[in-house]
This record gives C-alpha cells, sequence and structure tokens, in this order.
C-alpha cells in the first residue's frame, strides 16, 4: 500500500480548531506519496497566508484511513 498524504486548508472558525467556516471552499493542495513531499507542499501553502491566522492547512495521512490496523508504516512519521 501506498504512504498516501492529503494537504488541504481553508477558513477555520477558531485559529485554535480545525472547523472550516465552507466545506466547499476547502483548498485540496494534492495527494503525496511520502511525508517529505507533504510537508513541503503544505509548508508552501501555509506560507502564502501565514498573515491570515483564520487559514489553516493539514496534512492528512491517507494510509492511516485506509489501513487502520498499521500494517503500513511511515519511517518518518510516528
Amino acid at each position: 500500500m501506498s504512504l498516501l498524504h492529503l494537504v488541504m486548508g481553508g477558513r477555520v472558525t477558531n485559529p485554535q480548531t480545525l472547523e472550516f467556516q465552507d466545506l466547499s471552499s476547502i483548498e485540496l493542495v494534492g495527494v503525496y506519496p511520502d511525508y517529505a513531499s507533504a510537508e513541503k507542499a503544505w509548508r508552501g501553502a501555509a506560507q502564502r497566508t501565514v498573515d491570515d491566522a483564520e487559514m489553516r492547512y493539514v496534512i492528512v495521512h491517507l494510509h492511516r484511513l485506509l489501513d487502520p490496523a498499521g500494517e503500513a508504516q511511515d519511517p518518518q512519521v510516528d
């Protein structure tokens, strides 16, 4: 199984949470085969909106959702 990582983001209701204001306007940055490339994309997206506290980008470990038993391991992330 590939170790897929999704990078996405959008405007949140509170900078302390991940409750997005409008799910239809979430930006899907991309899906990446490893954590290092996902982190690079995340940093680029987050840097573009660094002055906007209500914008939040995250890395979603898709492989953990697809393989909840943990058979696929990502060597760069615990």
